[in-house]
């Protein structure tokens, strides 16, 4: 059997030991857990935060709310509104293309060249065509001038001979009155038309003759589309011998310089010289814009695309075209 061991009762040095431990645990309890803040207005909002009691939602809420709030600021900015899409570029690339190319065509020095090209085509193909109708009708007219020769007798090969040497002489006579005629001095001398139909004639009345009913031989028949096809080389010869004077001389009239060019849209000339610039409604109103704005002192004289684009809140491109028009008037 055991005895209990008395506890020795504590002295007065243990008891201000514990009352000092006691005294510094309240200390700690009492005192703050953060720092206190150096700006007062940090220190105020903590205070709030600590008394209202900001929760994840409350957070998650002032979140949405700043967020809103520069959105709405954001979206009265309309500079995204003025950037063209890649499809209005191209759109707005191809219409300049078309535009610049109209104004070029109405050029004197273009209209000039544009009509020298398609009256050297014409010609070409009137001579082309006119060497065919020829060469078509070698075969009518070597019948003729055979007169039943044998083939390949020294008559029959020499029958061959007689339409060529007429067409070359036919083609010089027509070849000079075109030449002429691109030049603008048309060669209407009655004894070289006479020569040209006399060519015809005789073409014409040979390749004919053999298929007429009375120039048959024994056991043929009359036929009228065999007699067709053979004199039309003739009469192919005949007309673009007859129309070829009349175009080259309605060419040789022409006045590129005053050809009734009509610009689609309105005509801007920035200066007094010759120099006139198509221009659509809507950049010849920006440009009556920006005209006024540099009157009132908004933009400066030669203003910038840049400048001109943020001032009318326009394209780039037609912010462009602006600048570019009003160029010559600040020089």
């Amino acid at each position: 059997m055991t005895t209990a061991t008395p506890t020795p009762e504590p002295g007065p040095e243990d008891i201000s030991r514990a009352l000092a431990e006691m005294e510094r645990h309240l200390l700690t309890e009492q005192s703050p857990t953060h720092p206190p803040p150096d700006d007062p207005d940090d220190a105020e909002s903590m205070g709030d935060a600590e008394a209202v009691g900001e929760t994840k939602r409350v957070r998650q809420l002032r979140a949405e709310v700043a967020e809103a709030r520069q959105l709405a600021a954001l979206q009265t900015d309309d500079t995204p509104l003025l950037l063209d899409t890649p499809r209005v570029r191209r759109r707005r690339k191809k219409a300049n293309e078309a535009a610049r190319l109209h104004l070029l065509g109405q050029d004197p020095a273009m209209r000039a060249w544009q009509a020298a090209r398609m009256r050297r085509l014409l010609i070409g193909a009137a001579m082309v065509a006119l060497t065919l109708a020829l060469a078509w009708s070698t075969a009518g007219v070597q019948r003729f001038a055979a007169e039943g020769a044998e083939p390949w007798s020294p008559g029959w090969i020499f029958a061959w001979l007689v339409e060529p040497f007429m067409s070359i002489a036919l083609l010089v006579v027509v070849g000079a009155r075109a030449y002429l005629g691109t030049r603008g001095q048309p060669l209407n001398d009655r004894k070289l038309i006479r020569i040209e139909w006399l060519f015809l004639g005789l073409t014409l009345g040979m390749n004919a003759w053999p298929y007429l009913p009375w120039g048959l031989s024994e056991g043929e028949t009359f036929s009228f589309s065999r007699l067709v096809l053979h004199v039309l080389g003739p009469i192919v010869a005949v007309a673009i011998v007859t129309a070829l004077p009349i175009i080259l001389e309605a060419f040789s009239r022409l006045d590129h310089a005053h050809a009734g060019a009509t610009l689609t849209g309105l005509t801007y000339s920035a200066n007094t010289d010759d120099r006139v610039r198509l221009i659509s409604p809507e950049v010849a109103a920006l440009i009556e814009r920006t005209q006024a704005l540099i009157a009132a002192g908004d933009l400066p004289a030669t203003p910038s695309a840049y400048k001109i684009q943020r001032a009318l809140r326009c394209g780039m491109d037609d912010a462009r075209a602006v600048r570019d028009a009003l160029a010559p008037e600040a020089a």
